[in-house]
C-alpha cells in the first residue's frame, strides 16, 4: 500500500499522522477484503484550504472535516470484483489500485475531539477510516447507507483497537 502524505499549514497534529494513516488505510481495505494494493493520497490541511476545495468541489462555502475524492465509480460499496475487468482503476508504474485522495482538516480534527470529548488519535483515525469507505464506495446521503457505512466505521475502529 502507498500513501502519498502531503501536510500544510501553520498547526502540526501532536502524533505520528503519516504511519498512523498508513496503519488505517490498511486496516480498512482489509476489514474490507481489498483484494489489491492500493495508493491513496492524503493532504492534511487548515480551515481556510478546506474551505476553498469545499467551495469548488461540493458547493459549500465552509470548513469541513474531511473531504473524499474517490477515483471509482463502485455499483456495490466495498465490492472489488468488478475492477478485474477495468485497468484504468491501477497505476500502470505500480499496478495498485488508485482508490483516490482524502483531505483533512487539523483544526477540525483538534475541536471534533475536544468536542466528542476523546482523544486525537481516535478523531484522526475516525476521520480517515471515513474517508477510505468514501474512496470504497459508501456513502453515508440515505438511511440504509448510513447504517451500513457507520456499521462498517466500527467494524474497522474495533479492529484497530481505537475506542472512544
Amino acid at each position: 500500500m502507498t500513501l502519498y502524505f502531503e501536510e500544510e499549514g501553520e498547526i502540526t497534529l501532536p502524533l505520528k499522522c503519516r504511519e498512523i494513516a498508513k496503519k488505517v488505510v490498511e486496516t480498512a481495505l482489509d476489514v474490507l477484503n481489498c483484494p489489491y494494493e492500493a495508493q491513496v493520497s492524503l493532504l492534511l490541511t487548515m480551515n481556510a484550504q478546506i474551505q476553498e476545495m469545499n467551495r469548488e468541489f461540493r458547493g459549500m462555502d465552509k470548513p469541513t472535516d474531511v473531504l473524499s475524492f474517490p477515483m471509482i465509480e463502485y455499483t456495490e460499496p466495498g465490492e472489488f470484483d468488478f475492477l478485474e475487468e477495468r485497468d484504468d482503476c491501477f497505476d500502470p508504474e505500480t499496478g495498485e489500485l488508485a482508490l483516490g485522495d482524502i483531505v483533512i482538516s487539523k483544526e477540525k480534527v483538534i475541536a471534533q475531539a475536544e468536542e466528542y470529548g476523546h482523544s486525537l488519535l481516535r478523531e484522526f483515525a475516525f476521520l480517515t477510516v471515513h474517508s477510505v469507505l468514501h474512496l470504497a464506495g459508501y456513502d453515508h446521503m440515505e438511511e440504509a447507507g448510513r447504517r451500513a457505512m457507520e456499521a462498517k466505521q466500527d467494524e474497522i475502529m474495533d479492529v484497530l483497537k481505537i475506542l472512544r
